[in-house]
């Protein structure tokens, strides 16, 4: 629309003044994508070419160093471990956290429900670090050190207080009418929570989902604290293996590396659209 004054535009600026923020914009994703394309080329490399030649492309693309990382160091093993706490833990806190959210935000104790809701929250505040000592012996007193089950239920309950606090936010926008339908069509406390809640909160459950996912897939601590055979190492800790006290194998490392990338950025992308939609729809009420 034109004025006295010059051209004016009513939905905003013109793409020209927009030029700065896109090159922002750039910069950042170029900032973000240049650790991983430099871990990739390293992948390709031998140890004296990254330590020689380290921001040069490959003399050639070994992809030996793959190979080496699968099977000599062990990766396979060790990814298959991480897949079995990873997916196992993510389960169980679906499980759990899925059916106290029902509960405190539908079935209402007098004076209690608030009450148990911070309670939950408050874990939210208190670092993990902080409990290590008192875990450590918990874990030990019921004969689980060492064993893959022990990370199944620490890695649970570390996610607990955030996968309930999504689901029960995410469950007081769900509507009350379509309970009120299956109570009429005869359905229980479970059947409600089984047939209508579930189906409804599928966009909170998967970033539920995601976030226990990633978190799981490249925990560190946890791990070595609990497990120390070598046979029931995770990915993040059987990576320590390259190091042997004296050298540290950077190509082989660099592979395991990528590799060990590849599940979460898979799962990610696959699901990333629903990431957005059950953040954002507990915020409204329905």
């Amino acid at each position: 629309m034109e004025s006295e004054g010059g051209v004016h535009t009513r939905r905003g600026r013109s793409p020209g003044s927009q030029w700065p923020m896109h090159l922002l914009l750039g910069a950042y994703v170029v900032v973000m994508l240049f650790p991983l394309m430099w871990l990739l080329l390293s992948s390709f490399k031998t140890n004296r070419e990254i330590t020689v030649r380290t921001w040069s492309l490959p003399s050639h693309f070994n992809f030996g160093n793959y190979k080496a990382a699968w099977e000599t160091a062990h990766i396979g093993s060790y990814a298959l471990n991480s897949l079995y706490v990873t997916l196992a833990a993510c389960f169980l806190t679906l499980l759990l956290s899925s059916a106290t959210a029902f509960a405190l935000s539908r079935m209402k104790y007098k004076g209690l429900s608030k009450k148990i809701h911070a309670f939950i929250l408050m874990g939210l505040i208190v670092p993990p670090s902080a409990v290590f000592i008192p875990l450590y012996q918990l874990v030990t007193d019921v004969h689980l050190i060492n064993t893959l089950r022990s990370l199944i239920l620490v890695y649970c309950t570390y996610a607990l207080p955030i996968t309930i606090f999504i689901l029960h936010a995410f469950m007081q926008s769900i509507p009350l009418e379509l309970e009120e339908a299956g109570i009429i069509d005869g359905l229980g406390a479970a059947g409600l929570f089984a047939r209508i809640v579930l189906p409804v909160t599928v966009p909170a459950l998967v970033t539920v989902f995601i976030l226990s996912f990633i978190g799981n897939w490249n925990e560190y601590i946890i791990s070595q604290l609990f497990v120390t055979s070598d046979s029931l190492r995770t990915l993040p800790t059987g990576m320590a293996t390259f190091n042997d006290g004296y050298r540290t194998n950077f190509s082989s490392l660099s592979a395991a590396v990528i590799m060990s990338i590849i599940p979460v950025l898979a799962v990610y992308m696959f699901l990333q659209r629903r990431i957005i939609d059950g953040m954002t729809a507990g915020g409204v009420k329905g």
